[in-house]
């Protein structure tokens, strides 16, 4: 039942946003103002609700990781407006930006859907991990191909692998189980422990403690243990900056959140592995830097907390998800091997707050970020986060809906024996708040606490409700963050009473006729006036607990036979709804067209849930006629379908062929044609032409028929341009045969000169 009533009031929201986009529509014709912003705010609320991680992040993780290689009337008007779907997506974003709706199976079947395709192999063994640790938090069985523990073993058993490399392989290993010798992870562990020995950068650091934590982790017989620990947590010490931010080296002045966080966790790590105690005067200027840290923390209004990293390096740009993940993780593991850190509660939660609230990730690392950040604030040293959700924040009075809440830790497991209670009820639009106080109801069997009844005086509408969460064991408050009152919008449905809803005619003051109307439901009625009457409509709007109710969105519109439309807001005072069309002053408005105007009605809002858009009937208008330069009404809209549809169809005629000669006469002019080549080969014959001086040795006689056949391509190319060639290529060609030509010419012309010459000296 819940869900319905959640379905409706989103789609009253988008009717009542149909409605009113109808009539800024309108009156941006007229006035070129947007008011669209003004109206989407009064949807938008402040608070939020925020859920813990549930099944549908388990399949976004499972897909995100594997790689692949109703009104008659509401319909017609959404027809009209292009604005409408604009308008719907900016009123979901807004709505979706405030509060977060509960995770469900839809989100499991929208990523099956769009991630259908999964082989189960990786790119890297850094990605791999990523989906092996995600998978784990979530529960999620997926057995990876065997091509993952070949690449582990391949990278440990390789000695060109750098401490990045063996890093990575480790952690995938701690979560396969490869299999791995001890004499193996004994050379990693020495290699790691030389590169500690010169290790500059930041990184280097946490690769090389990491990867010797990971041996410490998968074969405790391995002697990892840091004999230098002091000067190594000291060497680290030196990256730091005074606002808690670390710096990557020495040589780079900018320092980062990002590298704030893997500090932590690499000097966390380094005190794992200390052969001997850790100066207690170095760790507590630790744990000082860890609340200079805190004191960049950033805020969200919903009272989410987030770290932001504007460090730009190598590896690229850092934003408040990954920095605020690493911070969360370098705390968690700090804490877990130095005791207890002085970072309130309020932290604690709004840093849960700003992982939940973010939904799921569009990307498999940003999605890595997010579970491995709540895994760590799931069960830490410093405070962990309990979380109350609403399963349905829109309550139905006319279904006597219940409040429902639900307390658990931030990925979904059971919270300690506690008490919900509601403080205060804060009406929307308003300051003054209800102190209730009033406990909820514990169900076991659901692990949910109600409320069978909505405090009293609780109308439809906008509000927030105050909810605290009591431990039952007050030694429990140094370990679990409740963070005091938590805020969360509930949206209050119902059925509006209309009453008292008549339209009259009036000239002057005399009423000349009076009709009574059925909101919401079936009217017809037909009225008649001049220029010198008037038109008042009025009704009354009540709410279920006989309080005035203002609805977002009441109007009044008047469509022309020609389809100009006109559109009215109607004011209250009160409970009273009321309009008077004075049709003198709005001669000039209604451009002088007499004729018959369709009456409509349009009264709407979210929590109405008999919101209606109602014809009333029409009125037959007899308006002066129009001067000479009065204004024109203002062209109408080309409908879609006589804009797009079908266009009438052309039929082309070819133009006549021109009547050819006979062919008799076609054949004297190819005969004429060839007469030259015919004389010009005679004329050969009369000459004596012969070939008595072409060249008889292979060298000048190959020239000479390259020369001929050179000739010969020339005619072929004027052949072609005539036939198919454009002017630029054929140019092209011929210059390039012309250069042929001139060689070739030339050789031979000089070996007829030279053999000329022989002759005659002879």
């Amino acid at each position: 039942m819940s869900s319905q009533i959640e379905l409706r009031y989103h789609l009253n929201i988008c009717c009542c946003m149909i409605m009113f986009a109808h009539y800024i529509v309108a009156m941006t014709m007229k006035l070129g103002l947007i008011a669209l912003l003004l109206a989407l705010t009064s949807i938008c609320v402040s608070a939020a609700v925020f859920h813990p991680i549930s099944q549908s992040h388990r399949s976004a993780a499972l897909e995100l990781f594997s790689n692949a290689d109703g009104r008659k009337q509401t319909t017609a008007m959404a027809m009209k407006l292009g604005l409408i779907a604009v308008l719907l997506a900016l009123t979901s974003i807004c709505v979706s930006a405030a509060v977060f709706h509960p995770i469900s199976q839809s989100h499991r079947s929208a990523a099956l859907e769009l991630f259908s395709n999964a082989d189960g192999s990786f790119s890297s063994l850094e990605e791999a991990y990523e989906a092996l640790r995600t998978f784990e938090v979530l529960g999620i069985e997926k057995k990876p191909e065997d091509a993952t523990c070949k690449s582990v073993v391949d990278t440990l058993s390789s000695p060109s692998s750098n401490s990045k490399d063996l890093y990575h392989a480790l952690r995938v290993n701690g979560l396969l189980k490869c299999k791995i010798s001890t004499a193996a992870l004994e050379g990693i562990a020495s290699r790691l422990k030389d590169g500690l020995k010169h290790a500059t950068l930041l990184l280097d650091y946490y690769h090389a403690v990491g990867g010797l934590l990971l041996i410490k982790d998968q074969s405790p017989e391995v002697d990892v243990l840091l004999g230098n620990a002091d000067g190594i947590v000291r060497s680290i010490k030196a990256l730091s900056q005074s606002d808690g931010r670390w710096r990557y080296s020495s040589n780079n002045p900018e320092s980062s959140t990002y590298a704030a966080g893997i500090a932590f966790e690499t000097l966390s790590g380094v005190v794992s592995l200390a052969a001997s105690v850790i100066d207690e005067n170095l760790i507590g200027t630790l744990k000082k830097d860890i609340v200079k840290l805190f004191d960049s923390i950033e805020k969200y209004d919903d009272g989410a907390y987030y770290f932001d990293d504007k460090h730009i390096d190598a590896s690229g740009h850092q934003g408040p998800l990954s920095a605020t993940s690493a911070v969360v993780r370098g705390l968690t593991a700090f804490a877990a091997t130095s005791g207890s850190l002085n970072v309130p509660e309020d932290k604690i939660l709004g840093l849960a707050r700003f992982f939940l609230g973010i939904g799921i990730p569009g990307n498999s690392k940003d999605l890595y970020y997010q579970i491995d950040a709540l895994s760590c604030l799931e069960n830490n040293g410093v405070s962990v986060p309990l979380i109350l959700s609403v399963p349905a924040t829109v309550l139905s009075l006319t279904s006597k809906d219940k409040l429902k809440v639900r307390v658990s830790t931030v990925l979904g497991s059971s919270s300690p024996p506690l008490s919900v209670k509601l403080m205060q009820v804060f009406s929307s639009g308003s300051k003054d708040a209800s102190v209730l106080k009033q406990e909820l109801r514990f169900d076991p069997k659901e692990a949910i606490y109600t409320m069978d009844a909505l405090p009293e005086g609780v109308d439809i509408g906008d509000y927030v409700f105050a909810f605290e969460i009591v431990l039952s064991d007050p030694e429990l408050k140094s370990k679990y963050a409740t963070g005091g009152r938590t805020k969360v919008p509930v949206h209050v449905t119902g059925v509006v009473k209309v009453d008292n809803a008549k339209v009259t005619l009036l000239e002057g003051d005399i009423v000349e006729s009076e009709k009574k109307l059925d909101l919401p439901g079936k009217n017809d009625v037909a009225l008649s006036a001049n220029h010198l009457q008037k038109l008042h409509l009025s009704f009354l709007l009540t709410t279920p607990l006989g309080k005035p109710f203002k609805p977002h969105q009441v109007f009044l519109k008047l469509r022309h036979e020609t389809g100009v439309e006109h559109i009215f807001v109607v004011d209250n005072t009160g409970k009273q709804f009321k309009i008077t069309l004075d049709f003198l002053g709005l001669v000039e408005k209604f451009f002088y067209l007499s004729g018959q105007y369709d009456i409509e009605l349009t009264v709407g809002d979210a929590v109405m849930e008999n919101s209606f858009l109602q014809p009333l009937g029409s009125i037959e208008l007899d308006l002066p006629k129009a001067p000479e330069k009065a204004t024109q009404p203002p062209p109408q809209a080309v409908s879609p379908y006589l804009r797009f549809g079908p266009k009438a169809e052309i039929n082309h005629i070819f133009r006549v062929p021109e009547k050819r000669p006979p062919q008799e006469v076609s054949y004297a002019f190819l005969g004429l044609v060839l007469v030259p080549l015919l004389a010009f080969l005679v004329g050969l014959l009369r000459l004596g032409v012969n070939f008595k001086n072409f060249p008889t040795s292979a060298v000048p006689a190959t020239f000479a028929i390259l020369f001929h056949g050179g000739i010969a391509a020339v005619l072929l190319l004027y052949v072609l341009f005539w036939l198919k060639l454009d002017l630029f290529t054929t140019l092209k060609t011929l210059g390039l045969l012309g250069v042929f030509l001139m060689f070739v010419g030339h050789r031979t012309l000089s070996h007829l000169a030279s053999t000329a010459a022989k002759l005659k000296s002879a």
